[in-house]
This record gives C-alpha cells, structure tokens and sequence, in this order.
C-alpha cells in the first residue's frame, strides 16, 4: 500500500486487555453482605445491646419480682420459695408504710422545689441569655455534676451542722432566733438542719437541681415568640401571658425535670444515710433488709414500689408530651 503525504496514518489492531482486580478478602465480602442486606447490620449492632437489656437489666428485674414473692421464715431466717403475697402484706404494717409515705413525700416536695427554683433560671437562659450569657449558663448548670457527689453531700453536712456556715451566718446578722424557730418545727425541725428532713430537703434540692433546668429550658426555648407578641397585642397582661400560655407550654419540660428529680429521690440511700435523722427511707431500707437483716424479700418487695409508682408517673408524663422535653 502506498502512503501519500495526505493520507492518514494506518490504524493498528487494539487487542483486549483482561483487568486485573485484587483478590476480595472476608472483610470485602462482609462488607459487601451488609451493603445488600442493611437489615443485617442494624441486627449486628444491635445485638449485644439488646443481649445486655434483656439478660442484665431485664433479668435482674425479673429476679427481683420474683424473690419479692418469696417469704422469709422468722425463726431459721431461711428463705421460703414459694410462691405467696405475704411478704407485699408486710408493706402495709405502720412502720413499713411509715417509710413508703415518708419517701414519696420527700421526693414530691425535692420535685417542687425544684420547679419553683429551676423555672426563672431557666426562662432567663432561655429567652435573655445569648452568647457568652448562655455558655456561662450551661457551665453554671453542670459544673455540680461534674464534682463527686459523695463530695457534694458530705460538704452539705459540713455545711449544715451545728457550727456549720450556715449557724455562724445566722448568729452574725443576728437572725439565731428564726433558724432555732424553724428547727422546732415538729416535722422539719431537729437539733440542727445536718439531722432535720429540711437539711435533707436541702442537699436533695441542690443535687438533682440541675436535672430540672435543663429540660425546663429546653421547653421554653421552644414557645414561639410570636405567640407572646399575639398575646400582648391582644391586651394579655404578663400574669396572664405567664399562667396561658408559657406556663402550659413549658408543662412538657417541666413534667420531663420531675422525672428525674421524683426518681432519683426515691431510690437514693446516700443522702438520708449521711444528712438527716435516722428515720429511713426506701432506699435505706432495702439496702439494710438485703444487707444487715437479709431479708432480700422484703427488700425486693421495698424495691418493687419505686418501680410500680415511676411506671404509674411516667405513664401520666407521656400524656402530658413529656418526652419530647427529654
């Protein structure tokens, strides 16, 4: 064939070339299998923790139901398997019911307080503090939890006692008299706030505070402003703002803080143990019958009621939209 100097180059045969692809090992075949089958990766991360629900948490429950239908015989002090309520009976004894009574009415007042102290904070976080204002706010509002709570309460004692700060302050600005007034009181009272229910009521208050604020904020923060703006064009006053419309709009967060406040109060032994009288509450009581007296039925059958009234409360509080405060 003859070439001419306009004539295009000859086009040479292009043989195929076989790619050549890396051996696919096992971690590309998994990966390859939860890429098709996403089911079975949401199964695979789920089930140790669902393992973990079920068997320890769950379980433990479950032991603990169980054991609280168990009776203890008064003269070996051996425990009876076999099934009967008796043990729920003994709950109803004046003592027993004395203790019950006193620690939910505990928790009740610890949880209003704390909505009472925690919802002026928390309407200023949410609606006046900006910038800087709201990091110092949340720094303010965790930094308690950040100190060891052994710490705290024993401090609180100290704080609390007879020559505690809180006497010397008293005796100072020469308001002894209304401090020894209030310790008096039949109920509250006692021979210093470090062993009366308001002592008690005290270091419950500062410790579960900051649980009540941050859901309380959380909920104010999310009242539109233009329905405050609707309500002032409407000739609301700011008491009437307040009661119709912050007030039932905030009720979810609010609700959200007392979970918190209402069950950590009932279960907790630490604080009642250290400051306070000795009269006990749930948590004591549970942890002596299982400890010193070993009678772990009536101490499961102590440890049932928390979890039957909280189930009751929380209930009520998903009604009430709590949850989505949480």
């Amino acid at each position: 064939m003859t070439l001419t100097a306009d004539s295009p180059p000859p086009v040479m045969p292009v043989q195929a070339t076989t790619a050549i692809l890396p051996q696919r090992g096992p971690g590309d075949r998994l990966s390859a299998l939860f890429w098709r089958h996403p089911n079975v990766l949401l199964a695979a991360l789920l089930i140790l923790p669902l393992a973990w629900l079920g068997i320890v948490y769950l379980g433990s429950l479950a032991a603990l139901l169980l054991q609280s239908f168990y009776s203890i015989d008064e003269f070996s002090g051996q425990i009876v398997r076999e099934f009967t309520l008796r043990t729920y009976l003994e709950l109803l004894r004046p003592a027993n019911m004395d203790i019950i009574i006193r620690t939910v009415s505990m928790a009740a007042a610890v949880t209003l307080g704390a909505a009472v102290i925690a919802f002026p904070i928390a309407y200023f976080a949410a609606r006046y503090a900006r910038g800087h204002w709201k990091a110092l706010f949340y720094l303010g509002v965790m930094l308690p939890l950040w100190s060891s709570y052994l710490v705290k309460v024993y401090a609180w004692k100290l704080i609390l006692a007879r020559e505690g700060i809180i006497t010397w302050a008293a005796d100072a600005v020469g308001a002894s008299a209304v401090l020894a007034a209030i310790l008096s009181l039949p109920v509250i009272g006692g021979t210093s706030l470090s062993t009366s229910y308001l002592g008690t009521w005290l270091v419950f208050l500062y410790v579960w505070l900051p649980y009540m604020i941050l859901p309380m904020q959380a909920a104010l923060e999310r009242v539109p402003q233009s329905m405050l703006e609707a309500s002032a064009d409407l000739g609301a006053s700011r008491w009437q703002t307040f009661r119709t419309v912050i007030f039932p709009l905030a009720m979810p967060g609010i609700i959200a803080g007392s979970i918190f406040t209402f069950s950590l109060t009932l279960g907790d032994y630490i604080i009642p143990q250290i400051v306070g009288s000795s009269r006990r509450f749930i948590g004591q009581a549970v942890y002596q019958l299982q400890g010193t007296a070993g009678n772990i039925p009536l101490a499961a059958a102590f440890a049932v009621v928390p979890i039957v009234i909280m189930l009751i409360y929380l209930t009520i509080a998903r009604r009430k939209g709590a949850f989505d405060a949480l």
